[in-house]
């Protein structure tokens, strides 16, 4: 008996995966990023002001640019360079961590379910000594 041979066939290209790169997964299901949401509600609140990003800036004494980056969520402030912009909008950091608190809060807070009953207990099952008080 022969063995099947198997030949390759040279019109047909071979197909290999390409290996990706790890990706974020921005779905609706997923938290946002935390600079996406501080840069976001930075902004808000300083054009809620009629303030430019020049003027913030300067106050907070940071970079245009790099607010610019901060609010847009391409980068996450130290905690110094934060306290320096919440204080240059003439915000404390709790005014603006309830902003923070404000925006992710669902609009109407999720049914939470009711706790299941609890079993009856068995101490001991058949076995058990009933004592009378």
């Amino acid at each position: 008996m022969h063995e099947p041979v198997l030949r390759a066939v040279p019109d047909e290209p071979v197909v290999r995966p390409v290996p990706r790169a790890p990706q974020e997964d921005h779905g609706a299901a997923a938290d946002p990023l935390m600079r996406d949401l501080v840069g976001a509600t930075l902004r808000r609140i300083r054009l809620e002001q009629g303030r430019t990003l020049r003027d913030v800036a300067d106050s907070a004494q940071v970079s245009l640019p790099y607010l610019s980056e901060i609010e847009r969520g391409r980068k996450e402030p130290s905690s110094e360079v934060l306290a320096a912009i919440h204080r240059a909008l003439g915000l404390r950091l709790i005014d603006l961590l309830d902003f923070l608190h404000l925006e992710m809060a669902p609009v109407a807070p999720a049914p939470m379910a009711a706790p299941a009953p609890a079993a009856p207990r068995s101490f001991g099952g058949s076995r058990a000594l009933m004592l009378a008080a």
